[in-house]
């Protein structure tokens, strides 16, 4: 409950209310691959194939050979996340601005839930991702050492440079991966710094940076950069910057945002504001995925 609602009745001047700074949408959303039906029961799986390779054949009339192809899975567990709050039916009664509450709060609560969302993908980045065996037995596995970009390449203790994308960029190369699939990157304003101040970058030879002039990163080296405050640090307290293609992680979703306002009895009609998602990711492809180490001291 909004037990510091009094700080809002009438004898404020104003008649309207003032959203304070957050991140509103989910900026990472749009980045990975989204299930295209909704995920029913408590599990689902995202299946995978792996790489074959062509056999010759140097004999005439042989038999036909089978070459066995390579199926695993990745297993994603739903999480619910809800929200809820009341507004008092006294205080609606001494508010200058009680009409716009119901709206406002579930506003707010939808803007949690976007950043909710860039904190799954976040987290299937840098985690454990599930895999399945025959059995339905699990097990945990981290990403790859091989995907992992230390904090002193291009200087020890170093920030985000150009070093470490030529890396990124080289490690998902080495891959194979389709080059036609979307590229991101997830750093934040730390790092936009950093590269601002890489020399190549600023160089008008070497300049790709979209809208560089505008104070903003838009594709470099292929990648298209997202700036997000929530990305997570290591055990060096070094920020885990990401770079990946789309289909590296791979988003679920039981339920999309719902809101629900209305009053609830055993709060003495009070209004109950209230908002839920169901929903979790995990990474599916390692190799498209690359967490680099950015100092920001």
């Amino acid at each position: 409950m909004s037990f510091s609602i009094p700080i809002a009745f009438a004898q404020k001047f104003r008649d309207d209310v003032i959203m304070l700074s957050q991140q509103r949408e989910s900026r990472l959303e749009m980045c990975v691959r989204d299930d295209p039906d909704n995920l029913q029961g408590k599990a689902g799986y995202f299946d995978r194939i792996g790489a074959v390779e062509a056999q010759e054949n140097t004999s005439r009339h042989s038999d036909t050979p089978i070459n066995p192809t390579p199926h695993s899975r990745r297993r994603i567990i739903l999480r619910d996340f809800d929200w809820f709050d009341l507004i008092d039916k006294k205080d609606m009664r001494r508010l200058l601005i009680a009409g716009q509450l119901p709206a406002r709060y579930t506003e707010n609560a939808v803007w949690a839930m976007n950043r909710k969302k860039d904190d799954l993908i976040i987290a299937a980045a840098v985690g454990p991702a599930y895999s399945m065996d025959e059995d339905d037995g699990a097990t945990a596995i981290p990403l790859p050492s091989s995907q992992l970009v230390g904090v002193d390449i291009g200087g020890a203790g170093s920030g985000l440079n150009l070093e470490k994308l030529l890396q990124a960029k080289e490690r998902i190369d080495g891959s194979d991966v389709d080059e036609d699939e979307e590229r991101f990157a997830a750093v934040s304003a730390k790092q936009v710094t950093n590269l601002f101040n890489t020399t190549e970058i600023k160089s008008a030879d070497f300049n790709t940076v979209k809208a560089l002039a505008e104070g903003k990163i838009d594709t470099f080296m292929g990648f298209k950069f997202k700036r997000t405050e929530r990305l997570t640090v290591d055990g060096n307290g070094d920020r885990q910057c990401l770079f990946w293609a789309k289909n590296a992680i791979g988003l679920a979703k039981g339920q999309e945002i719902e809101s629900d306002i209305g009053p609830r009895r055993d709060k003495r009609n009070s209004t109950q504001v209230g908002v839920d998602f169901s929903m979790d990711a995990t990474r599916v492809e390692d190799e498209k995925m690359v967490v680099v180490a950015a100092r920001e001291s």
